[in-house]
């Protein structure tokens, strides 16, 4: 989930926590109105000033849409794959060609898994099409060394994607794991 998603779900949690606390303090406060059975506003209060103003109820509709367009927004960018579909790559003839991002990634944690130490490997393009950036994340074997599968990977793999993106730089974050494993015994 990217930075900016994570940020507005948080404020989104926030402010519907305040306004939840705010409608129940303030339910709990209030004096009982007219008894326990009887509605919040009578009809008397209801026509003088909820009817009165024709504006009123296209204002509540026009506010309901806006909470559900908002709502729906929200949703679908939760379902969005963050992943990024191609990098341009400069030809150097003027030209551009277009780099698949999926075959980029599987070759990148091809030649990551095959590391000396690492199990698996999992790789994600992200950024924009000029400037992507890789998301690896390493399950080192049990007698792995973390700072060796690092240079390693920091080394050729990325040098090797570096090359063939045509790319002066490319950023990579990387998280390595290390599964749990029992203590081998010396008898």
């Amino acid at each position: 989930m990217s930075p900016v998603l994570r940020t507005v779900n948080r404020i989104l949690l926030g402010l519907v926590g305040l306004v939840l606390l705010a409608a129940g303090a303030g339910l709990l406060a209030a004096p009982p109105l007219g008894g326990r059975h009887a509605p919040l506003l009578a009809a008397q209060t209801r026509r003088e000033h909820w009817q009165a103003g024709g504006w009123w109820w296209w204002a509540v509709a026009a506010g309901l849409a806006l909470c559900v367009l908002l709502a729906l927004w929200w949703l679908l960018a939760q379902l969005r794959r963050p992943r990024l579909p191609a990098v341009v790559v400069d030809t150097g003839d003027g030209e551009f060609a277009v780099l698949r991002g999926r075959a980029l990634e599987e070759a990148v944690a091809a030649e990551a898994g095959a590391l000396a130490g690492v199990a698996r490997c999992r790789v994600a393009l992200r950024g924009r099409r000029g400037a992507p950036s890789l998301r690896l994340a390493l399950e080192l074997e049990p007698y792995a060394v973390p700072a060796d599968a690092l240079a390693a990977l920091a080394g050729p793999v990325l040098g090797h994607a570096r090359t063939s993106t045509g790319l002066a730089g490319l950023p990579a974050e990387a998280r390595l794991r290390v599964p749990r494993h029992r203590a081998s015994r010396v008898t």
